[in-house]
């Protein structure tokens, strides 16, 4: 960049014109630029559609956004005739028009509901069902099918259509996680311009012609992209399927519950899937700060852990089980005889804000300075997923876990182990082997505290083991990469007798005489007060699309 290009004054943004338009009768205004379509739907106007997408170009392909339009009259001095109501007479086209692929201009008038409209969505319904199986029985899609919805408004009870159906490629394979049913596909393209436009891996297209014409993966090419799920997503229809969700659960019968991605830094927003306390698929939910429709492949797969059947159920105090109460006492009174300098935490990257909050205070308490976090640095892909593998890095330096370089105590920690200067060890979340040290050095500890939720080769050494939640069964807030706070929320309960994180590490912070909070909203009240960047803040306002912070 030049020189005159850095000292150059900030461009003033350009207010965007506002146009005026009439749907349905009413006069609105729009920014310039928007889609008829969007104009409608923004007017409480609804106008069916399958290949518009508001992220994605418009190819205007299925034509059943059809609507009626009309322009302003103009008159003899060229300019248009005003009515009564001061606004512009309108003269309406006898043919209709479609929807998705106009942009709102000066005196447009939109008719959405005429019989004109309606006889043309009949229409374009009764050819698209033309060559459609009717196996919606056994069809993935079957309860969230734009097809089956708009077909109960628009289709026939009978079908006039007397020739054989076309028979087109059914249970195609085209990648790791997709197979294809092209019977089902009704050609909206909406999954060749992701991959084109936001993918950007151009792997699929439609190939022959008429009503013969079907989608396929281009020669050579397969459809492998970290992102191929997001197809499966925008798909009207039954066409797309992900082979780790297909035949496994009826859409109707799953709970979503809208919460965040905890795989990397971005915490892009999510729809967890769940039926009887398991997971049966993760769907990216709507968020233009963070991920907009998408997400990772990698990121929505990545749930079967949770579902092991080894997760840590019961405290364990010198490796036999305890109850909590008895397990968290003898994990105060280890601490209590290692105060100070003695003592260090290796607190996650992966914990909300809230036990990131009472770990902070935990090292108060113990008088130790010794606290920090594992870094997950990791090659980002520069859409959604993170260089940082930890969701809440931002909120450990926020809180006083993690310094401005997180993990550079880790050393520190590593090396007053081996030298017998740290005699105890709190790990909370982590696999200590993980974070620089070896067997060898645990094996000197006089006391190793461990909360988690799956085994590993650490706890051998531990003398008190208190399983956690995963991020699946917890609430509580994070921060992203980009300073955005946002809301986790539960979707299952912890197996066994395993607890929230936030619980166990209060009540471990009152058995050493700290202040503990009585519930969540109460710690983030605590927290709130104390840390600027929160204050006047709580969970109702940070909402289900969360909010960007100051600091």
């Amino acid at each position: 960049m030049s020189a005159t290009a850095t000292t150059a004054e900030p461009k003033t943004e350009t207010a965007v014109p506002m146009i005026n338009v009439q749907v349905d009768g009413v006069w609105k205004q729009f920014p310039k630029g928007t889609r008829l379509i969007e104009a409608c739907m923004k007017s409480g106007s609804y106008v069916p559609h399958y290949c518009y997408h508001p992220a994605l170009s418009s190819p205007g392909n299925c034509r059943m956004c059809l609507i009626e339009m009309g322009t302003p009259k103009m008159g003899p001095d060229r300019k248009p005739e005003i009515g009564p109501d001061g606004h512009p007479v309108i003269n309406w086209s006898p043919k209709p028009a479609i929807s998705c692929a106009i942009e709102v201009s000066e005196g447009l008038g939109v008719r959405t509901n005429s019989p004109l409209v309606e006889d043309c969505r009949k229409g374009v319904m009764e050819f698209l069902l033309i060559n459609h199986p009717l196996d919606c029985p056994i069809c993935d899609k079957a309860g969230e099918c734009r097809l089956q919805e708009f077909s109960v408004e628009y289709g026939n009870a009978h079908s006039r259509f007397e020739d054989p159906k076309v028979k087109k490629p059914k249970h195609v394979d085209i990648g790791e996680r997709i197979v294809l049913d092209d019977e089902r596909c009704i050609l909206c393209s909406r999954c060749i311009r992701f991959m084109d436009e936001v993918a950007k891996d151009d792997c699929l297209g439609f190939v022959d012609r008429g009503g013969h014409t079907h989608l396929t993966v281009h020669p050579g090419k397969r459809l492998d992209s970290n992102y191929s799920l997001n197809t499966v997503d925008i798909c009207p229809v039954g066409a797309l399927t992900s082979k780790d969700f297909r035949f496994k659960m009826r859409v109707w019968f799953l709970k979503e519950t809208k919460t965040i991605d905890t795989n990397c830094g971005i915490g892009s927003n999510i729809l967890i899937g769940s039926r009887e306390n398991k997971i049966h698929r993760i769907t990216p939910r709507e968020n233009e700060a963070v991920n907009a429709f998408w997400m990772p492949d990698s990121h929505r797969l990545n749930y079967t852990y949770i579902h092991r059947e080894d997760r840590l159920k019961e405290p364990l105090v010198g490796g036999a089980s305890s109850k909590w109460k008895e397990a968290v006492s003898a994990a105060a009174e280890t601490l209590k005889s290692h105060a100070g300098n003695s003592t260090a935490i290796i607190a996650s990257g992966r914990m909300t804000n809230e036990e990131l909050f009472l770990a902070r205070r935990l090292a108060n308490v113990l008088q130790t300075e010794l606290i920090d976090i594992r870094p997950r640095a990791q090659k980002g892909d520069g859409f959604l997923v993170s260089d940082d593998g930890n969701p809440n890095t931002r909120g450990a330096r926020l809180l006083g876990v993690a310094s401005a370089t997180p993990g550079s105590r880790l050393p520190e920690i590593v090396s007053g182990i081996a030298s017998g200067q740290i005699t105890s060890l709190v790990v909370l979340g982590e696999n200590p082997l993980h974070c620089g040290l070896g067997e060898t050095d645990l094996g000197k500890l006089a006391s190793l505290i461990t909360i988690d939720i799956l085994p590993n080769t650490s706890l051998r050494f531990s003398k008190v083991v208190l399983p956690g939640s995963a991020s699946a069964e917890k609430r509580g807030s994070m921060v992203n990469v980009n300073g955005r706070l946002q809301r986790l929320n539960r979707a299952l309960t912890a197996p066994g007798n395993a607890r929230d994180d936030w619980e166990i590490l209060n009540d471990l912070l009152k058995a050493l005489g700290g202040e503990g909070a009585s519930s969540l909203e109460d710690l983030f009240k605590q927290m709130a007060s104390e840390i600027p960047a929160l204050s006047g803040l709580n969970f109702g306002k940070i909402g289900d699309l969360g909010i960007t912070l100051n600091a």
